[in-house]
């Protein structure tokens, strides 16, 4: 079995994590005991993960095939974007302002406001198979995808559009561009996570180096050398007192990964 070294204060997108040896996965050999990691764009990793995998760079690609967009797992979604707009695909613009991966983008049902990625998706391929989209779970940023993904088939059509990007571009230009996790929390039905950290006084909250942004409440930022423990105080205490507050239970979009247990 392969494996690399991983830094996650450096290779995370909020810059914290320690440094742990990761399997990767080739061949479609799926090991066992292990939680799959991304590029790590949306997820928080404790001091003692538990033991981590990642797709190999064979799963990196995209072609079209059978009239349909194949694109493996491990495919960076800017890469997607640059691909279909050179051949003039069209309803993946979006994906310009998702980072990461197609596998943790599919996990999560990634996706900018009514544009989702299940929006055009036909089957996804694990070690089980072509599974149908029909069969799959799935909700706003959540689906019942437990199993590694290896590639996924879209729906090909033609049509790229500028004028698209240049809107995807503009419905995020309010986030903050200091390392972070992404949207820390769900928005719960009807509301936004962010408008209610704002509103228990959070917005702008530091401990250590990490805070929820100025810019955006509801992104937890890293300003330099912030720790797991500070992270994990501010999420504790945001879900607590919007409890106290509204009587709802804010859910965490970022994937904590600690121990032997991951939670969303």
């Amino acid at each position: 079995m392969s494996s690399k070294v991983v830094d996650f204060s450096r290779f995370s997108s909020i810059r914290i994590g320690p440094v742990v040896e990761v399997a990767l996965i080739e061949d479609d050999a799926v090991p066992l005991g292990r939680t799959i990691v991304g590029s790590a764009n949306n997820v928080l990793v404790a001091p003692n993960p538990p033991p981590l995998m990642m797709l190999s760079k064979q799963y990196d690609f995209i072609k079209i095939q059978d009239n349909q967009l194949i694109i493996g797992a491990a495919t960076p979604g800017g890469r997607v974007v640059s691909f279909c707009k050179k051949n003039n695909i069209a309803h993946f613009e979006y994906f310009s302002k998702l980072p990461g991966t197609i596998g943790g983008m599919l996990k999560m049902n990634a996706g900018l406001k009514e544009f989702e990625i299940f929006n055009y998706l036909i089957a996804i391929r694990t070690a089980k198979g072509w599974i149908p989209k029909e069969e799959i779970e799935y909700g706003y940023r959540t689906t019942s995808i437990h199993d590694v993904v290896f590639e996924a088939a879209f729906e090909l059509h033609e049509g790229f559009s500028s004028e698209r990007l240049e809107m995807f571009a503009q419905m995020r230009s309010n986030q903050p561009n200091d390392p972070s996790a992404g949207s820390c929390f769900k928005n719960p039905p009807g509301d936004y996570a962010g408008r209610l950290i704002e509103a228990v006084g959070l917005k702008g909250l530091r401990r250590g180096a990490m805070a929820f942004s100025e810019v955006h409440a509801n992104f937890l930022v890293n300003y330099g050398g912030g720790s797991y423990e500070d992270a994990m105080s501010l999420i504790d205490e945001a879900q607590k007192k919007i409890q106290e507050s509204f009587g709802i239970s804010l859910q965490c979009e970022v994937v904590i990964l600690r121990d032997t247990i991951v939670t969303k």
